[in-house]
């Protein structure tokens, strides 16, 4: 091994990278008693696989359960390392509460920054994916419902023609290499995410975000992985259809 990194520098930089690299996963958490605690510890075990530096990140939106009690439990069981918990005073949304993790994530100088939901709909077995994609160098990785062995699990059929539609469209406006634009299970570089300015509070951040990063830069690439449905332990969905929800997402199609 010796000799080939001496003689091949990016087998040596790519070595590097991977001994090196930080990442802070983003899980934005609101009113969650009933998953919070399997959740974090899920997302940690398959975390732990993974070489470089990586910190469960979850931020209490302004959780009025036991949220907040049961992350400080977890926070006394895993060091500083593997977990950290931010709790805001107020709820902020979906997208106030990934503002507070990209600002703990560029405070912090982790390279990346992955968001994936709480209900583990987004499996962290597919974190081993995104690092793959990291250690390539990608500033933008999309997990993706739309490409080869991406799929859904159990999402009824009106939602998944709604997501088809709208993502068809997107894809149609934008011209982006992506076929996933509202899915948001993503990881992207902090050093990307210092660039942009977050407006948006709700869900349709995630096309704010990606509206933005595409003004920075085109490397982009999608992983796939299989959608599942949000357990009944877990409760219903903070997610709703309605045309201001449309609306939020399509206007960043259009500027």
């Amino acid at each position: 091994m010796a000799a080939l990194t001496r003689f091949c520098p990016s087998v040596r930089n790519t070595l590097v990278l991977i001994r090196a690299m930080k990442i802070c996963i983003v899980v934005p958490m609101y009113n969650e008693e009933k998953i919070a605690e399997a959740s974090v510890n899920e997302i940690i075990g398959y975390a732990k696989k993974l070489p470089g530096f990586i910190t469960v990140v979850a931020v209490n939106d302004g959780s009025t359960d036991k949220t907040g009690d049961i992350l400080e439990g977890l926070a006394v069981k895993y060091d500083n390392r593997e977990f950290r918990f931010i709790t805001s005073s107020i709820n902020r949304g979906y997208g106030g509460a990934l503002k507070l993790g990209i600002g703990f994530a560029i405070e912090n100088n982790y390279d990346y920054a992955l968001f994936m939901d709480s209900d583990l709909t987004n499996h962290p077995k597919y974190l081993r994916n995104f690092y793959d994609k990291m250690s390539e160098g990608y500033d933008y990785i999309k997990a993706s419902r739309y490409i080869k062995y991406g799929g859904t699990s159990g999402v009824p059929f009106k939602r998944r023609i709604i997501s088809i539609i709208g993502n068809s469209i997107a894809k149609l406006v934008t011209r982006l290499p992506l076929k996933d634009f509202t899915n948001g299970f993503r990881a992207v570089k902090v050093n990307i995410l210092k660039k942009i300015e977050l407006k948006e509070d709700g869900y349709s951040v995630i096309i704010e975000e990606l509206k933005k990063v595409s003004k920075i830069t085109n490397n982009f690439c999608e992983v796939p992985y299989i959608l599942e449905t949000r357990s009944k332990i877990a409760g219903s969905s903070k997610f709703n259809y309605n045309i201001v929800t449309f609306w939020n997402y399509a206007k960043y199609l259009f500027i």
